[in-house]
């Protein structure tokens, strides 16, 4: 992301695309979760009294848009940047165990959690009463029906009897801000597969050859291009400003909420938008397995 990337050490952005640069997988790899641990990355945001790295959500960003842009998806987001950060926010310990976070229902249910029958812990986040309690809880205690998204993500269904977990109180105010954090999280993933889909096209239109000229000769091929920029763009700096408003105000923006969905709903129309741009561009080679455009396509939808 730009303002990301202008606040990021190059030369940690350059490493971060490194460690990515080989491995592409849509499961938890543990050598490759070894090494990004050996790096700091895997607890970039933590403090470093705890173990963590010190970075901020700008460093964090970074990370997870190389992820995208590699195809590699691990539960980052998930360890760091929600259920760590939950446990930190309420002064509970947080070990090396892989971590995903959920939030239940009044059935003690949690549908599409990621990661979780991958993960060593679930925190989990319930309402009990007129407040919320939160538990960091070992998976194999918990009921985890596996799921997948449309990439072919972890997106489980986790249950739990509510009742017999060790909860202890955390502030509304907290809960709030987890789901703010998990929404930017998605648009800032959403808006790096949206530019690898544009660096895709253009570079399809310019090397295919159809009627004896380029693609990107063709208006309406220029006019298809122009579109998914424009719609990229667009989620892109709606996020830059959530961001932006995130972090300068360390969470607590009174129109967070507002720049947040605005951003959530900025990449969901982009999403529609540039996949079907993109795919007609591409035409039937963009349908096949074997070419890579369906690895954004998919991961932003």
């Amino acid at each position: 992301m730009t303002t990301a990337r202008n606040a990021v050490d190059p030369a940690l952005v350059e490493m971060m695309d490194a460690v990515f640069a080989d491995a592409r997988t849509v499961e938890r790899d543990p050598g490759l979760w070894r090494r990004l641990d050996d790096l700091g990355l895997v607890r970039l945001t933590g403090p470093e009294q705890s173990g963590g790295s010190g970075a901020g959500w700008y460093e964090a960003a970074e990370l997870l848009a190389a992820g995208v842009r590699h195809t590699v998806r691990i539960p980052l987001a998930e360890h760091d940047l929600l259920a760590c950060w939950l446990l930190e926010a309420n002064r509970m310990p947080a070990d090396s165990s892989v971590r995903t976070v959920c939030l239940l229902d009044e059935r003690g249910v949690a549908n599409d959690v990621p990661w979780a029958h991958g993960a060593d812990r679930i925190v989990v986040v319930w309402q009990r009463g007129g407040d919320y309690a939160v538990a960091d809880v070992e998976a194999e205690a918990l009921v985890i029906s596996p799921g997948t998204n449309l990439i072919g993500e972890p997106r489980d269904t986790v249950s739990a009897q509510t009742h017999a977990l060790p909860g202890v109180p955390v502030d509304a105010a907290v809960v709030s801000t987890l789901t703010l954090k998990a929404a930017l999280i998605r648009a800032i993933q959403v808006c790096a597969a949206l530019d690898r889909i544009l660096q895709l096209s253009i570079e399809h239109s310019t090397s295919r050859i159809q009627f004896g000229r380029p693609l990107t000769t063709f208006q309406a091929i220029q006019h298809l291009i122009a579109d998914i920029a424009a719609e990229a763009a667009l989620a892109q700096a709606a996020t830059e400003a959530a961001l932006t408003a995130a972090v300068s105000s360390e969470w607590s923006a009174p129109n967070l909420d507002f720049l947040v969905a605005v951003a959530r709903s900025c990449a969901g129309r982009a999403c529609s938008i540039v996949v079907r741009n993109a795919h007609q561009i591409h035409g039937a080679i963009g349908t096949t397995r074997e070419h890579r455009l369906h690895e954004f396509t998919r991961a932003a939808l």
